[in-house]
């Protein structure tokens, strides 16, 4: 089994590692998840450590010691100068001979598509947008925030729920069913409450993600505050899309434009219809597609395609992800 081991297949997001053992003909050897790679937050060696963990139990579990290519698929990879940081840190392992990294988006990106060809928006903690070509044209964002000029994402959106909420209570800004489902949503009677403890850390800082599900539905419910919040977010999401196919000498020919992560999977109606019908209007040629495969497909997808493996290979990892 050790002879047919080609790639190690890694989507290492903020929050999961997910890694595969992948053979040369695409059959799927072993599998393992481990904890979120967050170099900022840790140093490059404490989070590659957590990717070693998952790679140490998948590799026991296909009965191998090393593949030939390493397809590592990273989140905050987000400049030249990290990826090139990061394959160092990879190749001291010795998982592989040959390294590749690139920024997760891209996993998600190839995880839709059947060639590296289109653009991929991401919106889950973050926002995210890239885009390539077969030849190896890509085109991308920073991606770090507003320093970035990035807007939306799951915390950005209930930053600016909260934002708008506290403003409602206290007068500076108009009404909204935010002021008041917000706090509800954590048991607190007012946004000062909820404001407080926040504040002090009473309720983690974490939980706050908890409240783009609850923008959603009070968008859903009629408020022109939060809908004037999700509309935003469908237009940051077109421009993102636009500009990348602008950069690929796309936005003219016939291109698949995938939707991935968090917010954008759970298929929110108004968001989903605002991106299709502004993407229609800017860019009348893209196919919007929600993209649901585990991103780990796409790293592995992307080894296979640098190993040159068979398109009866990569439909063979395909289907094991799709089943």
């Amino acid at each position: 089994m050790g002879l047919t081991a080609s790639v190690l297949a890694v989507d290492a997001g903020n929050s999961k590692t997910d890694v595969a053992v992948v053979a040369a003909d695409g059959s799927v050897l072993a599998t393992a998840r481990g904890g979120g790679f967050r170099p900022p937050v840790v140093g490059v060696e404490a989070a590659v450590d957590t990717v070693a963990d998952a790679v140490g139990r998948a590799f026991a579990a296909a009965g191998v010691s090393s593949v030939e290519h390493v397809s590592a698929c990273l989140a905050n990879a987000d400049f030249p100068v990290e990826e090139r940081q990061l394959p160092v840190a990879l190749h001291a392992r010795a998982w592989g001979a040959d390294v590749e990294v690139r920024n997760d988006t891209f996993a998600i990106l190839r995880a839709g598509v059947t060639e590296p060809r289109g653009v991929a928006v991401v919106c889950g903690a973050g926002i995210n947008c890239v885009g390539m070509r077969p030849d190896g044209r890509t085109a991308r964002f920073p991606a770090l925030g507003r320093i970035s000029g990035d807007w939306g994402g799951g915390w950005g959106l209930a930053e600016e729920a909260l934002w708008h909420a506290a403003r409602a209570e206290d007068g500076r800004g108009v009404d909204t069913e935010l002021a008041r489902v917000l706090p509800a949503h954590f048991g607190m009677p007012s946004m000062y409450a909820l404001i407080e403890a926040l504040h002090l850390e009473e309720i983690a800082p974490v939980r706050r993600h908890e409240l783009t599900p609850v923008l959603f539905a009070t968008a859903a419910a009629g408020d022109p505050v939060a809908r004037s919040l999700v509309d935003r977010l469908a237009d940051e999401v077109v421009s993102m899309a636009t500009v990348a196919l602008t950069r690929l000498d796309l936005l003219d020919e016939e291109t698949p434009v995938l939707l991935g992560g968090s917010v954008l999977a759970a298929r929110h109606p108004r968001l989903d219809d605002g991106v299709r019908e502004l993407l229609a209007a800017r860019a009348p040629k893209a196919v919007p597609r929600v993209v649901t495969a585990s991103p780990v497909l796409g790293a592995a997808l992307l080894g296979l395609d640098r190993a040159g493996a068979s398109g009866e290979a990569q439909a063979r990892v395909r289907a094991y992800y799709e089943a």
